[in-house]
């Protein structure tokens, strides 16, 4: 540590040493006849225009985002041909403190170069790491690659880790980018870690003031436009052409502000997503109309809110300043799945399962053991199929929307007479289409997810043509778009009976007797031949489907 100490030291008397000289030099005589570097001559090519006296020190600590081309369009030299495109976007993290030497800060950061590789390398830009020296007198800047010796975190890592914008962009790049084992971090095989063992990499930079209008007045705003070169270790050809880098700074509490009207958003979906629920629950709360709805549906929707939950507890708790807002979105949707939908899921199973008034108390707690334990078994192994198959996300997605599909072919199958209320399909449909909207759709989310316009009318037209299915199934019946070549033969309770003079004419549910003498479709007969009412026997399907006279199995109507 003591030699690092004195290093570093030596580095800044060095560099403002030779500043200060190179200043005075420029003053007497023109700039030298064979520049250094690229850097030296656009460097000293600059004017300071801020309009700033000379020892007004200003704070260049913060982010800045901006972009990165090569002078010469593209680049020239054939000693790291890997940085094929000519432009991208760029991200500069500097953290700044003083020194002993009066007008000298030290600086450390990170540059993140974005579109740098081609695509055959699977990698999305580069980070690397910097430290050099702010003169801020002259508003001068220059950064060499550091080392990244053991034990030199620092400040700058303090700082990463504590800043929102940058932590931020650390999650969604874990969660919703397409590889996040191949993103900007350095690898013994990445083409950033050969070139920084071969490469001196030099920035040489100037600062400004950016005007205040175009950010609304509330705190200072820097420019950075300076020049990137990489002259070799071994060799006098350089490793990639100079690369000309502009970027201003950013206001982190825009990103804290979208952040938290992110969650509002979340919480206020999730209130919306209990409304529909109970307002579903009410519809089905006979054990008969609760034996419509598939099981699979509303555990899918449980799980697909369990992974809302999960997410947004992790982004709380690695961004320590939203911890509250990510938190109170996370407890609404764990109350969502957790409570809600997990009661109508027993409701639904407790329905569905074949009553034996025989059986105990162990066996039933044996298959609700079963039940629980295969939703938390598809629970984790979701988990862990999405991280195998992260570069296959939005495929995923996909395919996690198509929860309403388990419904359309129950409803065939079992010809089901309206599940599912009509507020709670298209209330659904809408706030589940809410959170992917904003990640994929929002072209300035906080997340920093690149929008994709096509994903989201798709994602939209999948999951609506669904939820069009289920209303048809609703006003139209549930087999209105099967073929009828393709249907199963269907009991009629309408169909033809003698009238015995013994039967019964009474329909035992409203006790009144049935008239005989007009259509037959103010009557029906069920399989074992007792007659009733036809709305009568329709609203007791609708409680139970058995017969109320002998107790026997009905057949859907």
């Amino acid at each position: 540590m003591k030699k690092r100490a004195n290093f570093r030291f030596g580095l800044l008397f060095g560099l403002s040493i030779w500043f200060a000289v190179s200043q005075e030099a420029n003053a007497l005589r023109p700039i030298r006849e064979t520049a250094r570097s690229w850097g030296d001559q656009w460097l000293f090519g600059k004017k300071d225009k801020s309009g700033a006296g000379p020892f007004s020190a200003w704070n260049i600590t913060g982010t800045y985002r901006g972009t990165w081309k090569f002078l010469d369009t593209v680049n020239s030299s054939s000693k790291f041909p890997h940085f094929r495109n000519e432009n991208g976007n760029s991200v500069i993290e500097l953290v700044t403190s003083p020194t002993k030497i009066t007008g000298v800060h030290y600086v450390q950061g990170a540059v993140v170069f974005h579109d740098v590789f081609d695509n055959e390398h699977n990698v999305g830009g580069a980070q690397i790491k910097v430290e050099g020296v702010y003169i801020w007198p002259f508003r001068q800047l220059r950064l060499v690659a550091n080392s990244g010796k053991k034990g030199d975190s620092g400040v700058e890592d303090d700082y990463l880790l504590s800043n929102p914008y940058h932590l931020l962009g650390i999650f969604s790049s874990q969660v919703f980018q397409e590889s996040p084992r191949d993103g900007i971090l350095k690898h013994k095989t990445s083409p950033i870690y050969e070139m920084e063992k071969h490469c001196n990499i030099e920035i040489a930079a100037q600062i400004s003031r950016a005007a205040s209008s175009e950010n609304n007045g509330d705190k200072d705003y820097f420019h950075i436009e300076g020049l990137m070169e990489s002259p070799a270790v071994d060799g006098d050809e350089d490793c990639f052409s100079p690369l000309l880098l502009n970027a201003t700074s950013i206001n982190v509490e825009v990103y804290y502000n979208k952040a938290v009207n992110y969650t509002l958003m979340v919480t206020f979906v999730s209130f919306l997503q209990v409304l529909l629920l109970i307002r579903q629950m009410e519809h089905s709360n006979t054990q008969s109309g609760a034996a419509k709805i598939s099981i699979v549906m509303i555990g899918q929707q449980a799980i697909m809110d369990s992974y809302l939950c999960l997410l947004h507890l992790t982004a709380g708790i690695l961004v320590e300043s939203l911890f509250n807002a990510f938190a109170t979105a996370a407890f609404f949707k764990f109350v969502v799945f957790s409570i809600f939908e997990m009661r109508y899921l027993l409701a639904i199973w407790k329905a569905t399962r074949p009553s034996n008034s025989g059986e105990g108390w162990e066996t039933m707690r044996r298959e609700l053991s079963f039940l629980y334990s295969r939703f938390y078994g598809i629970l984790l192994g979701g988990i862990l199929i999405m991280y195998e198959l992260h570069s296959y996300m939005r495929l995923i997605l996909l395919l996690m929307y198509s929860f309403w599909i388990p419904q359309i072919v129950a409803n065939v199958v079992r010809d089901s007479r309206k599940p599912l209320h009509p507020y709670y399909i298209l209330g659904m449909t809408v706030t589940r289409l809410a959170i992917p909207l904003y990640v994929f759709g929002c072209p300035k989310n906080f997340m920093r997810v690149e929008p994709s316009k096509a994903w989201c009318i798709g994602l939209c037209t999948f999951t609506g043509f669904q939820a069009a299915l289920l209303l048809l199934q609703h006003y139209f019946g549930s087999r209105c778009f099967v073929p009828r070549k393709m249907l199963p033969e269907k009991y009629s309770y309408y169909r033809r009976f003698e009238q015995d003079v013994n039967r019964s004419r009474d329909c035992v549910i409203c006790m009144t007797t049935i008239d005989l003498r007009h259509s037959n479709n103010d009557c029906m007969v069920t399989p074992c031949e007792h007659l009733f009412h036809s709305g009568c026997l329709q609203r007791w399907m609708d409680i139970k489907m058995e017969c109320p006279t002998c107790r026997r199995t009905l057949p859907p109507a």
